[in-house]
């Protein structure tokens, strides 16, 4: 027993080194597996940590982004709760305006009811009171007219008689004087603006009417006035500014149209008419374009006008045909001389127009035309010529066109009055003395100031033909005033 004592303790007390390190060994292994499940653990704490972590942001995100919709949400709501409430305000509002304006109109309906019907009852008081002052005149003037109607019937009676005494003399003396302005006007060969213009018109009329249409439908006549015509033209295009050429050509002219065996009556007519448009054709083309190439054409026309009978008939019938009013001064009328009315393309051919011409070219030519006919009144002759072509005439141009405003408010008016005053304006200085002085002082305040005592209306009107032309006028006036 003792033995077995003694071996358990000496078995217990022995000291085995491979125990021993089994036994290290273990507790070695068992030290480092606590540390490695002490780590795992924490690492394993540490994970769920993080991942708790992780899923509270992610959970936290998803809040704040559900927070935000709801936000939006709730923002878009009130907008729209925002919006019903300005149209539902709005729609009030217009309910409520048309509302008033309904009210508004029913009680201006009813006010204006009322004034019709108080203006209504205030007119019938005004038309009774009316009526009633009426009556009461008609009854006063009846008194008033019993009363006075004796004495009216007397004294209507006596003026009746004064009154038809005074007419009886009053036309007597109207009669008396008439006859005696026209005998005067006659010896003094004046006429009227009409007579002037119905004698053109006339001598017209009766040319075409009368020779030109005889010659036409006559072969023979017409052979022979062709033939004169012809050898007329190129003597009026040969005419220059010498007197012996001048006085040779006018007496060839004369040979032509009167030759020692004179021609048929109608021939001899459409000869003068040949003549006349040969001149003004002439006038037309050449002193456009060279103002001094008038005065031969002049001497010639005034030398035809001292020898060929009833050339001055003629001639001023084409010179009112190529120059309209203008050679008289007068306004074309509506109606012809015969008292028809003219159309508007007659009445534009009565002024001188050539088909399609416009204003300015229309303004030069009568200029032209004008100014071989102002060189004609004041070209001395010896015998009397008839009174359209003869130096009284240029006066009564002048005087004739200022008592005309319907005259000077045409542009072409301050051309004919420069081309009138550039051609006789000395010589009228020099026959009418203070009386010309007078009218060109009218005239000039014309062109400066305004006619008529109206300031501002100048002669001419405002279109550019008319400024410049009376630019002219002015520029003469001061040369005939301060020429010695």
């Amino acid at each position: 027993m003792e033995d077995a004592v003694a071996s358990i303790r000496l078995h217990v007390n022995h000291h085995d080194p491979y125990e021993e390190w089994e036994k290290e060994t273990r507790q070695e292994a068992f030290r480092i597996a606590r540390q490695q499940h002490a780590q795992v653990r924490s690492e394993q704490r540490k994970e769920r940590h993080q991942a708790r972590t992780k899923a509270q942001q992610e959970l936290e995100a998803i809040h704040e982004q559900q927070l935000k919709e709801v936000q939006r949400q709730l923002s878009e709501m009130n907008l729209k709760k925002r919006q019903d409430e300005e149209q539902l305000r709005s729609q009030w509002k217009e309910r409520d305006r048309r509302l008033w304006e309904r009210i508004d109109a029913v009680i201006k309906l009813e006010e204006e009811k009322m004034r019709v019907k108080l203006e209504g009852e205030r007119r019938k008081r005004e038309e009774e009171e009316r009526i009633r002052r009426v009556i009461e005149e008609k009854k006063r003037q009846e008194d008033e007219r019993k009363r006075h109607e004796e004495e009216e019937k007397s004294k209507k009676r006596e003026q009746e008689d004064e009154e038809r005494r005074q007419v009886v003399e009053a036309e007597r003396a109207r009669a008396e004087r008439e006859r005696t302005e026209e005998q005067e006007r006659k010896a003094l060969g004046l006429t009227t603006a009409f007579e002037d213009w119905k004698r053109a018109r006339d001598t017209l009329k009766a040319l075409k009417n009368g020779p030109m249409k005889t010659v036409k439908s006559d072969k023979a006549l017409k052979s022979i006035w062709s033939a004169g015509r012809r050898a007329i033209t190129p003597k009026i295009g040969q005419l220059t500014n010498d007197l012996q050429a001048i006085n040779k050509i006018s007496q060839q002219i004369i040979e032509i149209v009167r030759p020692l065996r004179p021609h048929p009556p109608p021939v001899y007519v459409a000869l003068l008419s040949s003549v006349a448009k040969a001149i003004l054709l002439q006038a037309e083309i050449e002193v456009t374009a060279e103002k001094r190439s008038a005065i031969p054409l002049a001497q010639v026309t005034t030398n035809l006008l001292g020898v060929l009978d009833g050339f001055a008939d003629v001639f001023w019938a084409r010179l009112c045909q190529r120059a309209g009013g203008w050679p008289i001064p007068i306004v074309v009328p509506a109606k012809d001389a015969d008292g028809v009315p003219l159309s508007d393309e007659g009445r534009r051919k009565a002024l001188g127009y050539r088909p399609d011409e416009g204003l300015a070219d229309y303004t030069t030519r009568v200029s032209g035309i004008m100014r071989v006919y102002f060189h004609i009144l004041v070209t001395p002759v010896i015998q009397p010529l008839d009174p359209v072509v003869r130096l009284p005439r240029y006066w009564t141009i002048f005087s004739r066109m200022l008592k005309n405003p319907s005259l000077l408010d045409s542009c072409v008016a301050p051309s004919v009055l420069h081309a009138a005053l550039d051609v006789g304006g000395l010589l009228a200085r020099e026959v009418w003395g203070q009386q010309w002085v007078r009218l060109l002082s009218l005239l000039y305040e014309g062109v400066t100031v305004g006619y008529h005592g109206v300031e501002g209306r100048l002669i001419g009107g405002k279109s550019p033909e008319g400024i410049a032309a009376r630019v002219r006028v002015q520029l003469e006036i001061e040369r005939i005033m301060g020429a010695s």
